[in-house]
């Protein structure tokens, strides 16, 4: 099947990548002698009015023959000099030879739209989460729903990213509705900036950000004083609340609505509680979901006082009068012996500061300590009640990769448990729009990619171990046949701007050589000699030979001398 894959895969761009050259000389008038995919001997032939159609053995390119005065292997005859490829305007001539690289750069949008246009539902644009210290932090709050951005009317999360990342630094005027009343913020978006894979490339992207999430917390619960009524009831750490009264519950704003509006009375709360169990004779661990009951009476709110104006507030107010929060600041675990583990922190603890700064999201958190990796760190936290404290470092690691590349991170070993809640999608209002509009995205970003390691590779800021050939593409096309169509299309759209890009560069004998050829012609107002590009044509098969060699060492150094990893990209 991969060597199906790899026929198909490479197949397909050679056509599309020889069609842009025989349409605009058809176009033009320029006769047209023979148009094959592949080299070698001929598999199929089939013999039109005046071009001949090759389907060849070697699947490894594929050319179109034209008229041409000096490569004509008969006399040509009167009536078919106009139609000869020198006899054509300049102009025309650089169109033809630019065809074939343009189709292969055009050829993803097409692709990645055919793959955006399955893109159907959305997660709708409603606050899942607010990250401390961000522009969104007290403005906007967990559940509010914006339906309105700086005048337009939005209905999925996309769209708010979307208007968001495109007005760094400026202020967006966001309507959103709260509680079943609409509430309007303005917010000025953070310039941010994101690191494009792979690293060593360099390629950044500035966006703005305000700070928000689609996603809800599930309804887990932290109880972290032994003393509160959720303790007493018999509600402990990381249970799931599934129902309150029988009322089902989906995420932590529900819960900590209902719970706020009660004034004192008693609550039956279902929920499901992990337990740890060993599987496979101890070689695993698995959590099974133990079901209980628990009753649960709040603390009175005192006489006169006004109920909780936002989810923070109400928050704040049922684990004042409950003594359940939010099981994100909660530590599941923590390896034993680690820098951590060593200042005192144990599962179950509830981490309250760190580095003398309150902490209110485990992801916060986390960007905190990988803002300043390397020193020594002070932590805060709570067991039963009490409160505790230690220091530690982030442990550090250094690897290289498969190509030799070196890299260092330092890793937070300690983990919480995180629990999402499943989102209600929204339909997608335009989707071939939206799918063409990213489709055209994603091929400006691919055509940036590839451009960006071209130029990295000569600067030799990424070694030329990078650059990879037949053998990796064979692996690619199987790979990604065999996750799948969308997988496939998706490779295909980036090798497709690969080959785009390779065939203009200014090598002769490919079409970035022709171009270079015809602009010396414009330049010196005639055609340059039959000799001097038969020496050009010399030379850049030499250059050529020389690439596909090293590509091909690298293969085979890739797949079969011993490396643990395969490259899953023509530049990675």
């Amino acid at each position: 099947m991969d060597l199906l894959y790899f026929v198909l895969f490479v197949g397909i761009l050679i056509f599309i990548h020889e069609s842009g050259h025989f349409a605009f000389a058809k176009v033009f008038g320029v006769k047209v002698l023979t148009f094959s995919i592949g080299f070698g001997p001929k598999l199929l032939r089939v013999r039109g009015r005046e071009t001949e159609y090759c389907l060849s053995l070697l699947p490894f390119g594929g050319f179109v023959k034209m008229l041409e005065e000096g490569k004509a292997e008969q006399p040509i005859l009167p009536e078919d000099r106009p139609r000869t490829f020198e006899a054509q305007a300049l102009w025309k001539r650089v169109i033809i030879v630019l065809a074939g690289p343009a189709m292969n750069v055009l050829f993803p949008v097409l692709l990645y739209t055919s793959v955006y246009l399955e893109d159907r539902e959305f997660l709708p644009s409603a606050v899942g989460s607010v990250t401390p210290g961000k522009p969104a932090d007290g403005k906007l709050f967990p559940g509010d729903a914006i339906i309105e951005i700086e005048g337009t009317e939005v209905t999925s999360f996309p769209e708010v990213q979307r208007a968001v990342a495109a007005h760094a630094g400026q202020p967006q005027r966001i309507v959103v509705e709260r509680d079943g009343k609409r509430v309007e913020v303005v917010i000025v978006p953070t310039e941010e900036v994101e690191v494009i894979e792979p690293r060593e490339l360099e390629l950044y992207e500035r966006v703005g950000r305000i700070g928000i999430s689609p996603t809800f917390a599930a309804p887990v619960v932290g109880v972290s004083r032994p003393d509160s009524p959720a303790w007493r009831a018999g509600l402990r750490t990381f249970d799931r609340i599934t129902a309150i009264n029988g009322r089902k519950v989906d995420t932590f704003v529900e819960l900590a609505h209902v719970l706020s509006q009660n004034r004192g009375d008693t609550l039956v709360l279902s929920y499901l509680r992990p337990s740890g169990g060993a599987v496979l004779g101890g070689l695993s661990d698995m959590h099974v979901l133990d079901t209980g009951v628990a009753t649960l009476t709040p603390i009175a709110p005192l006489e006169g006082a006004s109920p909780p104006a936002d989810h923070t507030a109400r928050a704040s107010d049922v684990a004042l009068r409950t003594g359940i929060e939010s099981a994100d600041m909660f530590v599941s675990f923590v390896p034993e012996g680690s820098s951590e583990w060593q200042a005192g922190l144990r599962a179950g603890d509830r981490i309250v500061a760190l580095d003398g700064q309150p902490q209110r999201m485990w992801k916060a958190m986390e960007s905190q300590l990988l803002r300043e990796p390397s020193r020594t760190h002070a932590m805060t936290w709570l067991r039963d009640g009490a409160e505790m404290s230690g220091t530690f470092q982030l442990r550090k690691e250094v690897w290289n990769d498969d190509l030799g590349q070196h890299y260092e991170r330092y890793v937070f070993r300690t983990s919480h448990w995180s629990a999402k809640a499943r989102a209600e999608m929204v339909p997608n209002p335009h989707p071939l729009l939206y799918a063409m509009r990213r489709g055209l995205e994603e091929t400006v970003s691919a055509v940036k990619f590839v451009v960006v390691g071209f130029v990295r590779i000569v600067q030799g800021r990424v070694s030329v171990a990078a650059v990879s050939g037949p053998i990796t593409l064979y692996d690619v096309a199987g790979d990604a046949g065999a996750k799948g169509a969308t997988y496939f299309v998706w490779a295909m759209a980036v090798t497709s701007v690969n080959l785009g890009i390779i065939n203009l560069l200014p090598v002769p004998v490919l079409d970035g050589g022709h171009i270079v050829l015809l602009l010396v012609e414009l330049v010196r107002r005639k055609p340059v000699s039959m000799k001097t590009r038969q020496m050009a044509s010399l030379a850049g098969m030499m250059v050529l030979i020389t690439l596909m060699a090293l590509a091909f060492k690298n293969d085979v150094t890739r797949k079969w001398g011993g490396l643990r990893g395969q490259s899953t990209g023509i530049f990675r």
